[in-house]
């Protein structure tokens, strides 16, 4: 018996065209520039160039994760509700195309300002304050252009096999953005001596990078998206209104949302993480020079670019939840390999970097796949369309942990001694804690996460079968209400 013909088949609107999916997917290539240079970089750019003690940048990191993650579900609501900007705009423009069209320029200036080095080695407190201040304002206007990008993806189709499709496109422009900043850098680290000078020139060029095309995203989605919001509008225009705390608690009571983010956290934040300490890695324990940091990054991206559309292909056989079982499997191994990998052993070191990129991409595109799905199911029991709330409390979580972890990670590099490289030693001779210390953020930890992952992972209840209930169930009552 088959459960989807038994079920029956809900009405839907004309296929997403090559253009759309190719335009909204170039929106995401802000993100990743931005992101993979700050997750690379912005601690060694800290600890090393800046000379901010490892403890006190731990703490920036941490003091913007948590600022971030208080703001994104304010943001995400705001963006629901779509008026903020008026009712002319939001006629004109919609929900989310307003907050990216507002946040794209100043996100790209604050990016710049993250690289500055404004006070003198004495002047930590000086530093600290700086730092602090510039990231979260770039936090801010990063999640005010983000959450409502990210949230389109529930606004373009409503098609459980297009929107994997679409998370494809995404993440394809996401990872061959995030590979040409890495080889920005690369190149840059090569041809500029200066350090601090490497970290500002790689800075303004790939502001320009990340805010450009977010203007041609808004361009080539938004009468698609107009469109789809026709279709829905009839469904949510009558529904009940709910206060901010039973929102609250619709969220944290749907199951199905609290299994996609626990296996989003398990993989993002073995992903973060993993990025985060690999300069660390390849200087201090495999005994690489910076410049090539990069290559191990772009191996793993690079790979993980390359599996998407063929993990998106196999998703359509045999489901998202069997793709992430495959592609974490590789990636748990590669992670574990690490810990155990020793100085010299670079052709293994690249061979676990491609291994990872199989897991990676399913990261990427998974999770961000089933939270449509969720949110349908959503709409089903409430019969709001809230998109923005429930995305930004996916960057909420994920923000608290990484901040945390960061911070942890950098703490824990001071208190067993971490040498600050000089202009005369690149690469001081790390004590043994320091060098346990990294080890275990790249092997150990990463993989217990990786395994908690595919535990919620089998448990995920939303197959294809259940979502085309979902919006079989979703089209009798738009009929009862054109009724």
């Amino acid at each position: 018996m088959n459960p989807a013909q038994e079920i029956g088949t809900p009405p839907s609107i004309e296929k997403m065209t090559f253009a759309t999916k190719f335009a909204y997917g170039t929106g995401d290539i802000g993100g990743a520039v931005i992101g993979i240079l700050l997750l690379s970089y912005l601690s060694p750019f800290l600890t090393d160039v800046a000379h901010l003690a490892p403890g006190l940048a731990g703490a920036t990191q941490l003091v913007v994760r948590v600022w971030d993650a208080c703001i994104d579900p304010i943001i995400g609501i705001m963006s629901d509700r779509g008026d903020i900007f008026g009712a002319k705009i939001k006629a004109k423009w919609g929900r989310r195309y307003p907050w990216m069209l507002f946040a794209a320029i100043p996100f790209g200036l604050f990016f710049i300002c993250q690289w500055l080095i404004p006070f003198p080695e004495a002047n930590q407190w000086g530093l600290f304050s700086f730092y602090t201040l510039v990231s979260m304002l770039l936090g801010t206007f990063f999640t005010m252009y983000s959450l409502p990008y990210t949230a389109l993806t529930a606004e373009l189709t409503e098609d459980y096999n297009e929107r994997t499709s679409l998370s494809s496109f995404r993440f394809t422009f996401s990872l061959g953005g995030s590979i040409v900043a890495l080889l920005f850098a690369r190149a840059v680290f090569q041809q500029v001596k200066a350090p601090a000078q490497q970290y500002l020139t790689i800075g303004i060029i790939c502001a320009i990078i990340a805010v450009l095309p977010i203007f041609y995203c808004v361009w080539g989605t938004q009468s698609r998206a107009k469109l789809v919001h026709e279709h829905q509008a009839a469904r949510i225009e009558n529904a009940k209104s709910l206060s901010l705390k039973e929102q609250l608690r619709s969220v944290f009571t749907n199951r199905a949302f609290m299994f996609v983010v626990g296996i989003y956290l398990c993989s993002w934040f073995s992903l973060q993480l993993t990025a985060a300490i690999i300069p660390y890695f390849a200087v201090s324990w495999m005994g690489l020079k910076q410049a090539d940091s990069p290559l191990i990054i772009l191996a793993v991206q690079g790979t993980a670019l390359g599996m998407l559309s063929v993990w998106n292909k196999i998703s359509q056989k045999v489901g998202k939840k069997a793709v992430y079982f495959m592609g974490t499997g590789f990636w748990i191994i590669s992670q574990a390999g690490l810990f155990l990998l020793q100085p010299g052993q670079n052709a293994m070191l690249y061979t676990l970097a491609v291994m990872a990129g199989l897991g990676v991409s399913t990261a990427y595109l998974v999770p961000w796949s089933m939270l449509p799905d969720v949110i349908e199911l959503d709409e089903l029991e409430t019969g709001q369309r809230r998109e923005g709330l429930f995305y930004s409390f996916m960057v909420f979580l994920q923000k608290i942990c990484l901040g945390v972890a960061l911070a942890v990670i950098l703490q824990s590099l001071e208190w067993t001694g971490y040498i600050h490289p000089t202009d005369t030693v690149l690469a001081p001779v790390q004590p043994p804690a320091v060098l346990m210390a990294i080890r275990l953020a790249i092997g150990p930890i990463p993989t217990i996460s990786l395994i908690g992952g595919l535990i919620l992972a089998y448990f995920y209840p939303i197959t294809r079968e259940r979502h085309q209930q979902i919006l079989l169930q979703l089209a009798e009552r738009r009929k009862s209400v054109d009724r």
